[in-house]
Order: C-alpha cells, then structure tokens, then sequence
C-alpha cells in the first residue's frame, strides 16, 4: 500500500504539555484496521457498536447506556443538557474543564447555567456545594440541578469513592443529579487501584463522560447514563449537538481494544507512574517545588519564569499560574501513556541544566 502523505513530524518527540498530544496506541490503531474494509450499519446500529455496549457494562452495570461521542466537550454538554431543563442550573468547581476550558460551550450550545464553587483542590464537598445549593423554588434564581465533579480534577487530584459517595447521597438529598467528567477517569481509577465502577456506579454518580482520546484513542469519547431517571432526550441531543458519528464503528472498536482488557489499565499506571517520576526528579532541584500533590498524571511545579521560557524551548508544556510573583511561574506538565523514564529523565535534566544557566 502507499500514500501521498508525508511524516511531517519526528515521531521520537516528546512533551510535557498534554497527554492530548500523544499519538494512537498501537494496539487501538490495530483495532481500527480490524474494523475497516467491507460495509457496516451506518450511525451506530453496526455490530462494534452492539458489541461494545456489553464492554462498558461489564465496567459499569447492565443499566448503563453508552453514547459514543467525537470529543469531551461535547460529552459534557451532552450530557448536561440531557440532565437539564433551560431554567436549571449545574454546581461545579470554580477550577472545572467546563466552567474554564471549554470556550463557554456549555453556555453558548448547552443553554446552560453554571454555578461555580471556589475550591482549595479542585474538589467539593458536602458543605461547598451548599454554597450554590439553594434558592430551589425561588424564580428569581436559576434552580440547581446538578452537581459535575472530574475525577482527575483539572488541579491533578482525585476523590476517592467514599467522597464521591457523600456528594453523591448530598445531591440526590436536594434532589440534584451527579454528573462526573471523566477525561482522566482511568487515571483516577489507576491511581486509586479500584475498578472504574467503584468511582462512578457504585458510588451513586447518574451520568459519566468517559475519557478516551487522553488513553490512546485516536478520537472518541462516551456519555455513559448510569442512572436512565437523570438523563432525557440523550439520542436526539446527541444528533442535534452533532456528535453522532456516521462510521461509529470506528469510534466503538477504539473502546473495545480499550476496555474489553486491560490496556486502559495499563496506559493509566504508565503516566502515573511517569508523573511520580518526574515529581521526585525535580523536587530537590534549587529554585523548583512541587506544591500541589502528585495523584495521577499531572506535576504541577513552581518555578523562576526565564527557566520555564527557556525550557519550553526544547520540551514544550504551558504555563498554569502566571500570578505566582518575584518571578516565579507555575507550570502544569502532563505524562501520557507513551511517555517513558527515559523522556522524564532527559527532561529533568534539561531542567536543571536551565537552572544553571
């Protein structure tokens, strides 16, 4: 076979920016060509997608329903809008994907109301979620429906199950649903070493979007509706949104490979343990902390902003906190699954060869 396509990029590079920067797993792309050639259903009535139905329900439970979707802005204001009226509203932290990096989609194609919460972590709690909680009945205020957590948060830590369990029992008290963005669930549930239903079904959470494209997906994510009494409409909303792929099998193969063993497991632990690689790498270097915990796949450092200028030149990773003052910035720096020691290694070590200089 040939092509006209040229390799533009050296593909021994890495960076520390996003774990959106990786490539496909070998053995997803091995899954797609596994899927290609002859005709299938259109529009997700193909038989990868019948099949991965029962993937996910073995993750999560014979009630779940899967709706394959292209991106994770989309599974989250799919998912939302399917859990909202228009005069209702969703809590959720300050720091979240969708109040901060999501290009106000959930206000702009959603309808939505967001009620953010400052946090210390990136999580809430019981009590924090009381701030926004209230004025159910009042028509003056837009009425709070639904508490939406991540897990990984955007801060990089994580809610065990035993927290998820009290939002869960607090929200559903207020007659609030629970919505969890799973970008980096598999991360969390890695981390943690439970299975992916201990943070999502079983510990009462209604509606999951479920990460792929950070785990080694080409592309593909999935609104999973755990709870069918929290969600309406999520066929139709999904097609109006324009998430409903033609040639779902591609999209649901991908999670076949992905979850129908343990190569999510796997990817997960490698950029865990890379991020816990590069933390102690780095701490006892002059003019760097680590002050934020190192819990999946995320370092977040602190240190002089002509080092990070510098550094960035030769691994690229973006700034978090400019604010930071006498200099000093803090900087996010992400591992994916095909970082390796030897990149956290090299990348340590540019580090502090830019201290020096």
């Amino acid at each position: 076979m040939t092509t006209d396509a040229v390799r533009r990029h050296d593909p021994a590079s890495r960076t520390f920016a996003s774990d959106n920067y990786a490539g496909v797993h070998p053995e997803i792309l091995e899954a797609i060509a596994l899927a290609n050639g002859g005709h299938q259903v259109s529009y997700g009535d193909d038989a990868y997608t019948e099949a991965v139905r029962g993937v996910f329900r073995g993750h999560f439970g014979e009630q779940a329903e899967i709706f394959p979707v292209f991106n994770g802005t989309a599974a989250n204001v799919v998912s939302l809008r399917s859990m909202c009226a228009r005069w209702e509203a969703v809590v959720c932290p300050e720091t979240a994907h969708i109040n901060t990096d999501e290009g106000g989609a959930p206000e702009v194609t959603g309808g939505l109301k967001l009620l953010p919460v400052a946090t210390p972590d990136g999580k809430l709690t019981p009590d924090l979620i009381d701030r926004q909680a209230w004025g159910f009945g009042d028509v003056h205020r837009a009425q709070p429906r639904v508490v939406s957590i991540s897990n990984a948060t955007e801060l990089g830590t994580l809610y065990t199950p035993a927290e998820i369990r009290a939002i869960c029992d607090h929200a559903h008290e207020l007659g609030m649903f629970v919505h969890l963005d799973g970008s980096r669930i598999t991360n969390a549930a890695a981390a943690l070493d439970v299975p992916l239903r201990a943070l999502t079904t079983d510990a009462g959470v209604d509606v999951l979007s479920f990460g792929g494209t950070k785990i080694g997906l080409l592309l593909g994510e999935a609104v999973v509706v755990l709870n069918p009494a929290a969600s309406r409409g999520l066929p139709y909303l999904r097609k109006t949104s324009m998430q409903l792929a033609s040639k779902m099998r591609f999209v649901s193969v991908q999670f076949e490979a992905l979850l129908g063993g343990d190569l999510w497991l796997r990817n997960a632990r490698q950029a865990n343990a890379m991020a816990r690689r590069l933390a102690d790498a780095v701490r006892g270097l002059p003019g760097v902390s680590v002050p934020r915990p190192v819990e999946a796949n995320a370092v977040f450092a602190v240190l002089p902003a002509d080092v990070a200028d510098r550094l960035r030149k030769r691994f690229r990773f973006y700034n978090w906190n400019e604010q930071v003052g006498g200099g000093m910035v803090e900087v996010r720096w992400m591992c994916a699954f095909d970082t390796t020691e030897a990149d956290v290694d090299a990348f340590a070590a540019a580090l502090a060869e830019e201290l020096r200089a």
